[in-house]
């Protein structure tokens, strides 16, 4: 297991257990009760009457400015294999759907829950919690699909276009209501609302689920395109109402996403036009499930419990199940047997990312930090951009003292993924440790600046300034910044 899953914020605050909405959101999220499908349908023109209200770049903008308030206040999960996972999911899922501009971008939210959003611009949340409710491929790419499918059709723009015609809060009032969603919730949204609001709240709502049967239709073509298998869809769709079953369900017409039975049957029918067949499973999938599950066990020892039953009795991957039982024992300072594991694992499959990075961390468990050091070096010997790997690497020379081969990991690694929060986090640590000063702080800005931080982001850049005196070059290059900052700070006021 990473040792930074989850990294920490001078300002975080507790754990949101769902992402909500108020009534004039729209469906950016997919709230508990709700996910993915879809069949046929006319696509509108994304040079319609939406565009003129809120263009692409005004879209973009605004995810940016709400991706920035959100990481500020909901913990986030670093780990890079599911990251990576993920992204390469969505990539192919992107590619096989209607959207113009594939170009996404993914938070990873450590919260058990099931549910993921779209924010227009191209952000994705998926919560680490959907993997443990999806048991396919299938199912988590349906739950993706949907979402895709909501940013496809711009249901942001054209919900704007429909509060202006019916003269209710717009622009501003979408985007304090992104703010409302991700500190309060989504009740405490629709307690705010006042009675005058209350009017415009069942038209909002209808229009919100021809959203949600469009993204279902649409989804479902970008399933069956991308080679998924569209019996997921109603699947996951029973996976959730199972999910809320027996749990107290709010009224229907203040669900989002409403799953119901009627809207497993549509699904259903939808999938029926399509032949079936025996599709291939992921083992990558379960691996990623696996580690999902760790992150909400309890204890190490009660992760140990939940995969020797899972190996020795029924499981979705038996392989993955041993997997997990590996971490297990890492992680609960067991390193004989989880090494026997791992051993086994990598004998089977020793290409294999996942298990090469256990056995670099069984290795550092027992002490043998060369040891995990050589596995990681010889894997980036074949595999030089892997973010995993890299991510590791830079972990473990830290460990070992290495704290200058740790900043050039890591700084090359930041220069791939220059808005990866963790990275800088874990890079102002490494840089103290190595006695640069100037580049903690600079790192530090650039952590806080992605955390919407902007105050603290300009602080840190300002004690730079103060330690370069003298040095012109390094000097207009911080001003600069500092001046790119201010003016963020400036369009970024809600």
């Amino acid at each position: 297991m990473f040792t930074s899953d989850t990294h920490p914020h001078p300002s975080r605050r507790p754990a949101l257990r769902r992402l909500c909405r108020a009534w004039w959101l729209l469906p950016l999220c997919l709230s508990l009760p709700m996910s993915p499908a879809r069949a046929q349908i006319n696509l509108p023109e994304l040079g319609d009457s939406s565009s003129a209200i809120v263009s692409p770049q005004q879209e973009y903008e605004l995810g940016q400015k709400w991706l920035r308030l959100y990481r500020s206040r909901v913990p986030t999960s670093a780990d890079p294999l599911m990251q990576s996972y993920l992204e390469q999911l969505l990539s192919r899922l992107a590619a096989s759907s209607q959207l113009r501009n594939q170009k996404l971008e993914l938070i990873l939210v450590k919260n058990p829950t099931m549910n993921a959003f779209a924010v227009p611009g191209g952000v994705v949340g998926v919560h680490t919690g959907l993997f443990i409710y999806a048991e396919s491929e299938g199912q988590l790419a349906s739950v993706l699909s949907h979402e895709l499918a909501h940013l496809s059709q711009r249901h942001f723009a054209r919900g704007v276009e429909k509060a202006q015609q019916n003269s209710i809060p717009t622009m501003a009032a979408l985007l304090a209501s992104l703010v409302l969603a991700a500190t309060a919730g989504g009740d405490a949204g629709i307690a705010a609302m006042t009675a005058t609001q209350a009017a415009a709240l069942d038209s909002q709502l209808r229009f919100s689920r021809q959203n949600e049967q469009e993204a279902d239709r649409i989804g479902m073509l970008t399933m069956v395109a991308a080679g998924e298998d569209p019996y997921a869809v109603p699947a996951m769709f029973e996976r959730m109402l199972q999910a809320t079953r027996y749990s107290q369900r709010p009224p229907e017409f203040l669900l989002t996403h409403p799953v119901t039975e009627s809207r497993v049957a549509d699904a259903l029918n939808r999938a029926n036009q399509y032949p079936q067949r025996q599709y291939p499973q992921n083992l990558e999938f379960y691996l990623m499930r696996v580690r999902a599950q760790i992150v909400h066990e309890n204890t190490p020892q009660d992760a140990v419990k939940r995969f020797t039953g899972e190996y020795e009795g029924e499981t979705l991957s038996r392989e993955a199940s041993r997997y997990g039982l590996a971490i297990a024992l890492t992680d609960s300072n067991q390193p004989e047997r989880a090494r026997e594991h791992i051993t086994a694992l990598l004998q089977k499959r020793p290409d294999q990312p996942a298990y090469i990075i256990a056995s670099a961390n069984v290795e550092a468990a027992d002490n043998n930090l060369p040891g995990a050091l050589e596995i990681l070096s010889a894997a980036l010997r074949s595999q030089p951009n892997h973010h995993a790997y890299n991510m590791r690497y830079a972990e473990m020379l830290m460990k070992a003292g290495r704290y200058e081969d740790a900043q050039a990991t890591l700084s090359a690694q930041v220069k791939q993924r220059p808005k990866d929060d963790n990275i800088w986090y874990l890079l102002a640590e490494v840089n103290g440790l190595a006695g640069d000063i100037v580049g903690v702080h600079e790192a530090r800005a650039e952590y806080y600046l992605l955390n919407g931080i902007f105050d603290k982001a300009q602080h840190q850049l300002q004690n730079a300034l103060r330690l370069v005196q003298g040095n012109y070059h390094k000097t207009a290059l911080l001003e600069e910044r500092l001046r790119q900052v201010k003016q963020m700070q400036d369009n970024g006021k809600l």
